[in-house]
């Protein structure tokens, strides 16, 4: 008998990718598909940050289902824990299983009847990833879970509190991945900078242990908070294997706002930080939530004012989306959607020149990993993560390079080699 097809179907963040690179690994018995439609098998690791992310899921779980009415649907990710119950109760998908289930998954799939196996929030995998499909750049999970109580998400309800991932399986890990050719590393997790805390250690540790591995050239972090960045950590700014550029996520530059949301962060003591990040020649990027109930027209003012007085070079910025369950979904006044578009266009105008300004300034000894190209194109980011586009005649995938005098666009940087 010729074993079943299964297809992952991908929703979400970094951290949603490298769970399915997990299942994917764990399956023994099944063989992998890339057609949805002639698969027996559909595996959906889901989002559900926002009531948007729930409703694409279950439009694609509905589309399948018309595509290839045969094919076994099953629910995993974040979607699993908090709309799974519903979903297979109104016979939507054939099982729904919880993020501690991930590596278990051979097994699960053989199942001959329905199933929700929804499992706990306090498991923390241990599957070490060798290879990533068709990549340059690894991303290694550390961490899984939160411990912050933003007002307006929904994801510690969905992946648990903080917890780490043991030192030795990480380190592991980045040693098969360079031994495999791997030479940048990207970190992730729900809260990447909540490394270590239960574990009594740190994310700087972690980073001086890392940098050791034979093979390791350059290390990126997700996203950090403000509070976790210590001395500690300051003191690994200028290491030559430290991608120059972090991600802080600060949410809002209005304290108004800051507290509204229930974060940990303020202001005054932001600015300062990146001005002092900044000083050690790093690109600053962050997340900014506009829109968020109460955030009228005086505290965008001063926002915005507080926007321009930042080192920042990057910017993840999000409209307001309600999401169920949460303290901000019953909060008013509510701001209308066109007004929050706006905001967004803004704010992303202010941050695409600053961006502009930096690759003007620092246009030489571009240190870039080129991942993919065609036609003589190839593309890959540098140590500020930014975009660098390069031609040439021979084939650079997958290889680093180093740039001087590259010509700045208003969209992205190019070189000719």
């Amino acid at each position: 008998m010729s074993s079943k097809k299964v297809f992952f179907k991908t929703f979400g963040c970094r951290t949603n990718q490298f769970d399915t690179q997990v299942m994917m690994s764990k399956l023994k018995e099944f063989e992998l598909s890339q057609d949805d439609t002639q698969s027996d098998i559909i595996v959906v690791n889901s989002c559900t940050v926002t009531n948007g992310a729930d409703s694409s899921v279950r439009n694609y779980i509905s589309s399948v289902k018309r595509k290839n009415p045969n094919a076994r649907v099953i629910l995993a990710g974040c979607g699993s824990h908090s709309k799974g119950e519903a979903l297979f109760e109104d016979n939507k998908v054939f099982g729904v299983m919880g993020h501690s289930e991930k590596e278990n998954i051979n097994e699960i799939l053989k199942k001959e009847t329905r199933f929700y196996e929804i499992g706990d929030l306090e498991h923390i995998d241990s599957t070490i990833v060798e290879e990533f499909i068709g990549k340059s750049r690894a991303f290694i999970k550390i961490q899984e879970g939160c411990d912050f109580q933003c007002s307006y998400c929904i994801i510690p309800a969905v992946r648990g509190n903080a917890r780490s991932h043991k030192e030795e399986t990480i380190l592991e890990q980045i040693a098969r991945l360079a031994a495999n050719g791997f030479g940048e590393f990207i970190l992730t997790g729900t809260n990447v900078g909540s490394y270590g805390r239960d574990h009594g250690t740190s994310m700087a540790k972690l980073l001086k242990k890392m940098s050791m591995v034979r093979g390791v050239r350059r290390i990126r972090i997700g996203s950090l908070e403000p509070i976790q960045i210590d001395d500690e950590f300051m003191e690994l700014l200028d290491e030559p294997w430290m991608a120059k550029h972090l991600h802080i996520a600060l949410q809002h530059t209005s304290d108004k706002m800051l507290e509204v949301m229930n974060r940990r962060n303020r202001f005054a003591t932001d600015l300062e930080l990146f001005h002092k990040i900044a000083q050690r020649g790093y690109a600053l990027g962050t997340d900014y939530i506009v829109g968020h109930p109460g955030e009228d027209e005086e505290a965008w003012k001063e926002a915005v004012s507080r926007v321009k007085e930042l080192p920042l070079t990057h910017v993840h910025a999000f409209s307001y989306s309600k999401r169920d369950n949460t303290v901000s979904a019953a909060m008013k006044p509510e701001i209308r959607g066109n007004i929050a578009k706006e905001r967004h266009r803004e704010l992303t105008e202010i941050i695409k020149a600053k961006n502009f300004l930096f690759r003007r300034e620092h246009s030489d000894g571009l240190e870039v990993l080129l991942e993919h190209g065609k036609n003589g194109v190839y593309s890959g980011f540098d140590q500020y993560f930014n975009r660098v586009e390069v031609k040439s005649d021979e084939d650079l995938s997958a290889n680093w390079v180093l740039l001087n005098q590259v010509e700045v666009g208003h969209e992205s940087n190019k070189a000719q080699l």
